[in-house]
């Protein structure tokens, strides 16, 4: 997503070293990143699984997810993973743009906030949205030093319904029966699969309209293919959706988080081509 919305917004691709630069910020990134979500959660996550850690069917769902809290790996190990990975981002940061920093800091504190929500409050899914949406901001930045606040605005909305309808609240799905163990505020534990069904459809259509908005961000004339293409893409993620609801099948709720997952790739790819026949 960050490659998707840097090529958007710059219309071609960068120099070789802040392509090089760019892609080793955005791995170091969201790294540490995640591996700060583990570090926080820890305490949580050992209360999920010592009832046993129910099957999961998205990529993320893998027997291996928890590795702190099944002490798959140490808390110095940890430690020292997410430190290496988050001041290699911000050494890279810095090389690219400074302004980028503060970003950076808001994503790291939001991740903590949201980690501590987890007994407290369904709205931490916001807050999911607004961390995920920190890459692909950044990655203006990288290549957009003074890009336009309205523009910013459709692209942090756009980002974040992705992130919480796409990516949050299915994954939380597949975590439902570890999370009423251990009483988590998540939107699937709250308001049932029924409600979270409908706010995940809202939120993928939603998605849908507004990237048919996104080629107004480009300096290339971006015409009816391009907006075929976005359309195609936004299918994809809305089928899965319009499944979930009819069924309110766990499995449908991975189904719908891997293509999320594939989303960003597929609209790099899109872009990319329109680059390069530019």
């Amino acid at each position: 997503m960050p490659g998707f919305a840097a090529l958007l917004w710059l219309g071609h691709f960068p120099s070789w070293y802040v392509l090089a630069l760019c892609l080793i910020t955005a791995l170091a990134g969201y790294t540490a990143i995640y591996a700060l979500n583990d570090l926080i959660g820890a305490k949580d996550d050992r209360e999920k699984i010592a009832g046993g850690i129910t099957p999961g069917y998205a990529v993320e769902a893998s027997a291996m997810r928890y590795p702190l809290a099944q002490d798959l790996i140490s808390m110095k190990g940890a430690l020292a993973w997410f430190g290496f990975w988050f001041v290699l981002t911000v050494v890279c940061i810095w090389l690219l743009n400074p302004l980028i920093l503060p970003i950076l800091f808001g994503a790291a504190a939001l991740e903590v906030i949201y980690v501590k929500l987890l007994k407290v409050s369904w709205w931490r899914t916001v807050i999911s949205g607004v961390v995920k949406s920190a890459g692909p901001l950044a990655a203006v930045f990288a290549v957009v030093p003074m890009p336009s606040w309205p523009g910013l605005a459709l692209l942090f909305t756009w980002l974040m319904l992705w992130e919480i309808g796409g990516q949050n609240i299915p994954a939380d799905w597949n975590d439902i029966e570890e999370d009423r163990r251990i009483g988590a505020r998540t939107i699937p534990v709250v308001f049932g699969p029924r409600v979270a069904g409908i706010l995940v459809v809202i939120a993928i259509v939603l998605v849908v309209v507004l990237s048919l908005t996104l080629r107004s961000l480009s300096p290339l004339s971006l015409g009816w293919p391009f907006q075929l293409a976005m359309f195609a893409a936004g299918m994809f993620l809305l089928l899965p959706a319009v499944r979930l609801v009819r069924t309110l099948d766990g499995r449908q709720a991975a189904r719908l988080f891997d293509h999320a997952s594939l989303y960003p790739l597929i609209l790099l790819a899109i872009m990319s081509v329109f680059v390069l026949l530019a």
